[in-house]
């Protein structure tokens, strides 16, 4: 570039939007390390940081840094209102079966939303104008401010539990054997908070069917229905959400066919699992299985390590599945999770309000 001028202007706006990134990411990855003590999530954050400055390695740093000039900056003297607006922008879902999320912090939203939305847009600004300097850069910045992206929704399904979550301790695993209906209607009273139907021996028809029942049953409660396995399904029963397993459909995929309303979780066995599902963007994640089930064989069991490992690292909403019953609770909630999926536990007949709302004493009291 042989114009002074014009190379001045192009390593001074290079060096603003490297500063204006940078500053962005730190304020995201603070909170994550220091508010929510997210480690995955913090860890995640660094390495863009890294990445971008070894990337940023080839734009002379010290030509960005003769271009800078703060002093004479004229954006520096521009303010418009909104500049200190830190609202959400989030709306209530009329299809769902739960009610509003109340007490969210909309001034924090909005301060996470905005900072993202400075990196990004700094990240947009490097790509283009790295273009005339070094091609290879402007790719390398273009695959950072992807990343970036994920992140984001990452980050934001961590921090900003769904409503369906929020306050969300007991998590009940139901087939459709026996008085299903009767026995649904008593978790639903009993103030479980999910309830997920998972029955592979019937037919399509007859799980829409049941699946619509259950949607009707849990309208109007605080009680969310989750569709085991099938995204397909879930829409069509018009249940709050869908549970995946390792060999079912991505994140991604089930996201595409329920849409951005409802819940995704998804079952994890191994810390490399639960950190996928995150960065894919589940809404939460099962861990487990943590003891030997009698409604579900495992050739192994991850056991309370795993648990305590997950949540030490990740802090997206987990429930700890398999075996669990009110003899064996303490201990998981001694391994630092206060939310538990259950199923053998309340299949005694005449006993499952009370065995839930014991469950639910134990893990509201933890709290």
């Amino acid at each position: 570039m042989n114009d002074k001028h014009s190379e001045f202007s192009l390593f001074r706006i290079l060096d603003a939007a490297f500063n204006r990134t940078t500053e962005g990411l730190r304020v995201v990855e603070d909170y994550a390390r220091l508010a929510i003590d997210d480690e995955f999530l913090s860890t995640e954050l660094k390495r863009l940081r890294h990445d971008l400055a070894e990337a940023g390695e080839g734009i002379e740093r010290s030509k960005r840094m003769l271009a800078r000039d703060t002093h004479g900056d004229v954006g520096t003297e521009i303010e418009l209102p909104s500049e200190y607006e830190r609202t959400a922008d989030r709306k209530v879902d009329a299809t769902s079966n739960v009610a509003p999320c109340e007490g969210r912090v909309e001034g924090l939203e909005g301060t996470i939303k905005a900072n993202f939305s400075r990196a990004q847009q700094g990240l947009r600004t490097i790509e283009e104008f790295a273009k005339l300097i070094d091609i290879d850069v402007a790719k390398k910045i273009e695959q950072i401010r992807y990343r970036c992206y994920s992140l984001e929704k990452s980050y934001n399904a961590t921090l900003f539990e769904r409503c369906e979550l929020v306050g969300s301790s007991l998590y009940a695993l139901v087939d459709t054997q026996g008085e299903w209906e009767s026995r649904i209607k008593v978790l639903v009273e009993s103030g479980v908070d999910l309830i997920q139907l998972r029955d592979k021996d019937r037919t399509d028809r007859e799980i829409v069917s049941i699946g619509r029942r259950i949607t009707e049953l849990t309208r109007d409660s605080n009680t969310a229905f989750i569709m085991n396995d099938r995204a397909d399904l879930a829409n069509v029963v018009g249940a709050d959400g869908v549970h995946l397993g390792q060999d079912d459909l991505s994140v991604g995929d089930a996201r595409r066919i329920v849409g951005p309303s409802k819940v995704i979780g998804v079952s994890t066995h191994s810390l490399a699992q639960a950190r996928e599902a995150v960065a894919e963007g589940a809404d939460y994640i099962g861990v487990g299985p943590v003891f030997p089930s009698t409604t579900k064989h495992f050739e192994k069991h991850v056991g309370l390590e795993l648990v305590q490992e997950v949540a030490a690292e990740i802090k997206l909403p987990m429930f700890a599945i398999g075996g669990i019953t009110l003899d064996n609770l303490s201990r998981v909630i001694d391994s630092g999770v206060r939310r538990v999926a259950v199923s053998g536990a309340i299949k005694k007949p005449n006993e499952v309000g009370s065995i839930v709302r014991e469950f639910k004493r134990c893990l509201t009291h933890s709290m």
